[in-house]
C-alpha cells in the first residue's frame, strides 16, 4: 500500500512540472493572441477591405494562437486522447448547431462576400428584391434600406447576395420615357420636330445621349409616339422631369394645332336618341319658336389652349431629385439594426 502511494506521489510530482508548463503555455497564448493577431494583420492593411473582413481575419489568427496554446497544454498534461474525444464530441455538437444556425451562418458569410465584392456603398440608391431605396447600413446579419417613402427595410444578407442588385447610383445618368398620341390628320414629321425642339430646349434634359422621338405603334385613332430622354438622376427627379415635359409638349402641340384625339369608340343606341326641345316661347306672330339652349360661358371666354399647361415665367419649376433628402433622413434616422456598419 505504501509503495502504491509512493509511486503515485512520484508520478504526480513528475507530471506537475509538465502540467504547469502546459498551463503557462496556454496563459501566454491567451495573452499574446490579441497583439500577435494585430501584428499578423499588418500585411492585410494594404488591401482595401471592409472592417468586417479585417475583424474576421484578426479573430481567426487569435483563435489559431489560442488553439496552439491549448494543444501544448493538453500534450504536456498527457491528455491527448481526452482532447481527441472532446474534439470528436465537439464536431457532433458543431454539426447539430450548424443545422440550427444555418441561416445565421449564411448571412454572416454573405456579409463577408458583400464586403469583399462591394456591389454598392453607403448612400447608393439600389433596387433589391423589388425594394428601391438608399443603403443606410450593412451589418453581419442584414442590409438596411430607406425607401423613398421614408420606411426602413431590412433584407437578410443572404437574400441580398443571392438576389439581383440594381445599382441606380453607379451611373448617375438615367433614361426616362413618355408616350403621346396624335391624330392621323397631323404631319408626323412636324410633330416629331416640335417634340425634338422641346426636349432640346429643356435645361435638365441631357444632350448626350441625345433624346429620341420615335413612332411606337399605330392606334385606332392616333399615331402613338414614344419619347426617350436622359437626365442626371443625382440632380433631378425622373418623375418631375417627365411631368414637366408632358406639360411643355401639350402646350406646344396645342399652340401648333396638333390634334390629340381620344381612342375611337362606337356607341349603339337600339331605341334611338330622343331630342328634347327647349321651353316653347311665343313668337311675335303668335306661333311657337323652338330654341336649343347652349351652355353658359364660365367667366367669359375660354382660356387659350396654351395657358392650360403654362406656368408663370418668373416661377422656376422644381425638378430636384429627392435622393439627397432621403440620404439625410437615413443618416439621422434611428438605427433599427444593432451591430457595427461593415461598409
Amino acid at each position: 500500500m505504501f509503495r502504491d502511494v509512493t509511486a503515485f506521489v512520484q508520478m504526480l510530482s513528475a507530471a506537475v512540472p509538465d502540467f504547469l508548463e502546459g498551463v503557462l503555455a496556454l496563459v501566454i497564448a491567451i495573452l499574446l493572441a490579441r497583439p500577435l493577431s494585430h501584428l499578423c494583420m499588418r500585411p492585410f492593411s494594404y488591401f482595401q477591405s471592409g472592417p468586417l473582413l479585417h475583424s474576421v481575419i484578426r479573430r481567426s489568427f487569435s483563435l489559431l494562437i489560442i488553439l496552439l496554446g491549448l494543444y501544448i497544454f493538453l500534450k504536456q498534461s498527457g491528455l491527448t486522447e481526452f482532447a481527441v474525444a472532446i474534439m470528436s464530441g465537439t464536431g457532433i455538437v458543431g454539426l447539430i448547431l450548424g443545422f440550427a444556425f444555418r441561416d445565421i451562418a449564411e448571412n454572416f458569410i454573405s456579409s463577408l462576400l458583400l464586403t469583399v465584392q462591394r456591389p454598392f456603398k453607403i448612400g447608393d440608391v439600389v433596387t433589391i428584391a423589388s425594394y428601391t431605396g438608399v443603403i443606410q447600413k450593412v451589418t453581419a446579419r442584414a442590409t438596411t434600406l430607406v425607401d423613398f417613402d421614408g420606411n426602413h427595410i431590412q433584407l437578410p444578407n443572404a437574400s441580398v447576395y443571392k438576389g439581383i442588385i440594381k445599382n441606380l447610383t453607379a451611373n448617375p445618368n438615367m433614361r426616362g420615357q413618355l408616350e403621346l398620341g396624335v391624330g392621323y390628320d397631323n404631319d408626323i414629321s412636324q410633330v416629331r420636330q416640335l417634340a425634338q425642339t422641346v426636349l432640346g430646349q429643356h435645361q435638365f434634359v441631357l444632350d448626350s445621349p441625345e433624346p429620341l422621338v420615335l413612332i411606337d405603334n399605330l392606334g385606332a385613332s392616333t399615331v402613338n409616339l414614344k419619347v426617350y430622354f436622359w437626365i442626371n438622376a443625382e440632380v433631378t427627379s425622373i418623375v418631375k422631369i417627365t411631368s414637366s415635359l408632358f406639360r411643355q409638349l401639350l402646350a406646344t402641340f396645342e399652340q401648333a394645332g396638333i390634334s390629340m384625339p381620344d381612342d375611337a369608340r362606337e356607341i349603339i343606341f337600339p331605341q334611338g336618341v330622343p331630342v328634347v326641345n327647349s321651353v316653347a316661347q311665343n313668337s311675335p306672330s303668335g306661333g311657337q319658336k323652338n330654341e336649343v339652349s347652349s351652355p353658359p360661358a364660365k367667366n367669359g371666354s375660354l382660356p387659350h389652349a396654351s395657358d392650360k399647361y403654362s406656368t408663370d415665367s418668373h416661377h422656376t419649376e422644381d425638378v430636384a431629385s429627392e435622393t439627397s433628402e432621403i440620404r439625410r433622413q437615413a443618416k439621422h434616422a434611428r438605427d433599427p439594426e444593432d451591430g457595427d456598419n461593415i461598409l
